[in-house]
């Protein structure tokens, strides 16, 4: 058996103009995950993370709390889908309604994202250039069969919302609304352990943070 610790990124940079780099809040997620590891004496025989900046930023924040190196594989597999690409491609070009605040942002997205696992977006790929869903979840997917199991024991993999929703839908056989609703769930800095053996992988846990439930981390848990 193999397990495999699927790590969501560290706080991105929200609202920004370059969403795609870590938070200071996302950088000491990431540090106190990697303290959390090295309080237990954890250890990894593969790591492997996508090519995004912040999957890139949040695993050298991790090496820094355990204090040591830690050199992932990178594999554009594990990367996020194009969330301003599905935007553009269901409402065709044109602005979106306007959101109130960062929780009508995201009821507006889960929306978007049940139209594009359903196949409904209003725009076509072609006219309005975005990653179909099924390719999406292909793509994910196939990263899940290459790290099962093989000569390493213990992986640790640094990746987004996303593939980490998709990878648990698809163990526990859920519709493709259930992705979405995992997804909008997924804590930064979020913990979700897998055991895969030869014929079955199983969920042992989802999203946990115990790095962040501390009294004095008040204000660590974040969504984006």
């Amino acid at each position: 058996m193999a397990e495999l610790i699927l790590v969501r990124h560290g706080q991105a940079s929200f609202g920004a103009q370059d969403y795609d780099r870590l938070s200071d809040l996302g950088w000491r997620q990431s540090r106190w995950l990697g303290e959390y590891f090295a309080e237990r004496g954890a250890s990894f025989d593969l790591v492997v993370r996508g090519s995004l900046r912040r999957h890139a930023e949040t695993l050298r924040g991790i090496a820094e709390g355990m204090g040591r190196a830690l050199d992932g594989a990178e594999d554009v597999r594990l990367n996020e889908y194009d969330s301003q690409a599905l935007f553009n491609a269901h409402f065709q070009g044109g602005p979106p309604p306007k959101a109130a605040d960062r929780r009508a942002h995201f009821r507006l997205l889960r929306e978007v994202m049940y139209a594009w696992t359903e196949d409904r977006l209003a725009g076509t790929a072609a006219a309005f250039p975005h990653e179909p869903f099924a390719e999406f979840r292909a793509r994910v997917l196939d990263v899940l069969a290459a790290l099962q199991p093989g000569t390493a024991k213990r992986v640790l993999v640094v990746s987004s919302g996303g593939p980490i929703a998709t990878i648990i839908a698809d163990v526990l056989r859920m519709p493709a609304r259930g992705m979405v609703d995992l997804n909008l769930q997924t804590r930064n800095t979020g913990i979700t352990e897998l055991q895969a053996g030869p014929s079955r992988t199983q969920v042992v846990s989802f999203n946990n943070v115990p790095h962040l439930d501390r009294p004095d981390r008040g204000g660590a848990l974040s969504y984006a």
